[in-house]
């Protein structure tokens, strides 16, 4: 998988939206955001936001709690103004304007849906305050309502729905005034898992027939993964990272988001050559490659990985550590016994069965606990592990994923320049 830099724009698989990853010239930008800062009193909040979304896409704000993710959507929504910087909204800069001059609207965690008002009247709301004509607003709801599946609950107050169909009314009230942009803070954080998945699919599906950019945010990287069209990573009020699901996950910018992104094993490993004119298996020359030794107990001779030579390590000399990313399911485990393959050795200090997959938690010799997933066999009757079963860790190499050794992980170095290609050479 080649990466691209991190500020390019691709769609990912799961795309929830006709979002065109070909499209990318400044004229089908709906929202720019230029150097924004927002601080208050003393404490600065935001730093430095650079941010361009396309008309038609699901953007995901990700990260920690207290990152500035929801102050960003607050700037954007007008309910705060920036203490620096420029939002520009279809061509229009909104610095000054009220939330109510701006055509966003936003869907909160709490819906805030009016209980004394039946569902059809909380959804006509907007338009009458806009004075849009009886007959029109009739047409309008019937076919909103229609769109999130709640005609047939027209007549019902908001005490009276379930969690999930309380979040319909919200987004239907919120998108017939068919704003250009809406926004929504953590819309799901307050529903069960399952009521979640299927409330991901209903806005995927709303987001793609109504072809509204959605600025999204929320704490969960498996909703943010399965939703987005691209995501931005925050932390401490900076983006990490800003790249499609895809890129997000198999090609972090730095420790803070592999590791905030899904799980991921860490392995240290000792730069022993640089080459800078070897080719890669497909004959290209583009940044050479790297020896590495895997800094942990193996079993027999030690094994160099011969890798591409990443982008950051422009500096990266022999005798210097490098971080090696493997996501549980990229690991592979065999019999110790096994002489066919080297790898780590360690012993299985935890082992769940989640139906798909078989999740085992690995100590390996020198103390350090990975974990492997591996899809079930159910042919397999003996396809499990037993409490400190002795085990070898291995992986194809070229599966791995390169990062510097940044202890502490909150850096973006190498967000602009993101170029190492995850594959098989």
């Amino acid at each position: 998988m080649t990466n691209s830099p991190a500020t390019v724009i691709s769609a990912s698989a799961n795309s929830a939206s006709n979002y065109d990853k070909n499209t990318l010239t400044d004229s089908n930008s709906l929202l720019q955001i230029t150097g924004v800062k927002k601080s208050y009193d003393q404490t600065q909040v935001l730093t430095d936001i650079n941010l361009d979304v396309k008309h038609g896409e699901f953007l995901t704000l990700l990260g920690p709690s207290g990152c500035g993710k929801t102050t960003l959507l607050r700037l954007i929504a007008g309910f705060e103004q920036p203490t620096a910087g420029a939002i520009v909204l279809d061509g229009v800069q909104m610095a000054g304007l009220s939330a109510d001059k701006r055509p966003v609207n936003t869907v909160f965690q709490q819906y805030a849906l009016f209980p004394h008002m039946s569902v059809a009247q909380n959804v006509a709301y907007g338009l009458k305050l806009k004075k849009v004509p009886k007959d029109e607003i009739q047409t309008r709801v019937r076919e909103m309502l229609a769109m999130v599946q709640m005609e047939h609950l027209a007549n019902r107050r908001p005490q009276d729905l379930s969690g999930g169909q309380q979040q319909r009314v919200a987004i239907a009230r919120a998108v017939i005034n068919r704003p250009k942009l809406l926004l929504l803070d953590e819309p799901l954080s307050a529903l069960d898992h399952k009521l979640r998945l299927q409330m991901q699919s209903e806005l995927k599906r709303l987001q793609r027939e109504l072809g509204i950019t959605f600025v999204f945010v929320t704490h969960d990287q498996e909703e943010a993964l399965s939703m987005s069209d691209r995501i931005a990573v925050m932390k401490d009020g900076r983006f990490q990272q800003i790249g499609t699901p895809i890129e997000i996950y198999e090609t972090p910018a730095n420790l803070f988001t592999a590791k905030f992104i899904g799980e991921a094993n860490l392995f240290k490993a000792e730069v022993k050559g640089v080459n800078l004119k070897q080719p890669d298996r497909d004959g290209r020359v583009t940044n050479g490659r790297i020896e590495v030794e895997v800094c942990e107990a193996q079993d027999g001779p030690t094994t160099l990985r011969n890798l591409r030579r990443p982008a950051f390590a422009t500096a990266v000399q022999v005798g210097d550590i490098v971080n090696l990313l493997l996501r549980p399911e990229d690991l592979r485990i065999y019999d110790p016994n096994d002489t066919t393959h080297t790898g780590l050795l360690g012993r299985v200090i935890e082992s769940n069965y989640k139906g798909s997959t078989l999740d085992s938690i690995i100590e390996l010799e020198n103390g350090h606990v990975i974990k492997a997933s591996e899809f079930f066999d159910e042919d397999d009757p003996s396809f499990d592990y037993k409490l400190n079963e002795g085990v070898k860790v291995s992986w194809v190499d070229g599966w791995e994923w390169v990062l510097p050794d940044d202890t502490h992980g909150d850096t973006n170095d190498g967000y602009d320049n993101v170029d190492n290609e995850k594959d098989g050479s």
